[in-house]
């Protein structure tokens, strides 16, 4: 059986020692690489074919991926998804409302760039107002204090835990559903008793969500974007 090629991007870094293949936000395959020839880079898109064919299916399965705004216009909120509706309107600011139902966005200039900006105010906005209340609930209930709370959007993790106890959340946690939340929550509060993920730390995680594996798997569908 012949298989085609897939559609890629290479770019080129004389630094790099390996050929890397990934997948950026829009799922475009990227291939990253010192100087080689289109023969090698080819043999390899061959061999991983594989890989490259489940981690494009994967990835159109994700949740909450980054908009399309030709094709896909909708936007998860707390787990719930909703419809995006964009309204013009003639005021200068972008100004973005949720409702029960629906998230308006009122625009004066047609941006998509603006557009996702605005979005991304709106989640971390929401994740400043939600997130810190939730996090001194749980730490009162572990016995464990954070040096402090930050927010940020990053492109692989949900949250992190440094060496001075600082708790910092990808503002995109909003998309999620409130249980998996309450896990990235409870996982990044354990790393100030255990900087690792040994039994140690799971053992902990366990002992206040006994059901965290669903949580897991979840949050295995939902996109950091």
């Amino acid at each position: 059986m012949m298989w085609i090629l897939p559609q890629y991007t290479h770019i080129v870094n004389p630094k790099l020692k390996h050929i890397y293949l990934t997948l950026d936000k829009m799922g475009n395959l990227l291939v990253k690489s010192p100087v080689v020839s289109q023969y090698r880079i080819e043999q390899l898109l061959l061999k991983k074919a594989s890989w490259i064919n489940t981690s494009k299916k994967r990835f159109l399965e994700k949740k909450g991926k980054e908009i399309d705004f030709c094709n896909n216009l909708k936007i998860y909120f707390m787990g719930k998804l909703y419809p995006l509706l964009l309204i013009p309107h003639t005021k200068k600011n972008i100004q973005l409302g949720l409702d029960d139902t629906v998230i308006k966005l009122y625009y004066s200039t047609y941006d998509e760039s603006a557009f996702g900006s605005r979005i991304d105010l709106f989640y971390k906005k929401e994740a400043e107002k939600y997130i810190p209340a939730c996090v001194n609930k749980w730490a009162e209930i572990m016995s464990l204090s954070p040096q402090s709370i930050r927010f940020r959007k990053t492109k692989r993790q949900w949250g992190s835990c440094s060496a001075k106890n600082v708790l910092c959340f990808n503002t995109m946690i909003m998309k999620l559903p409130l249980p998996v939340m309450q896990y990235i929550i409870v996982h990044e509060l354990a790393h100030i008793k255990h900087k690792h993920h040994q039994k140690d730390f799971w053992d902990l995680v366990q002992s206040y969500l006994p059901n965290y594996k669903a949580q897991v798997n979840e949050l295995k569908c939902y996109s950091t974007y």
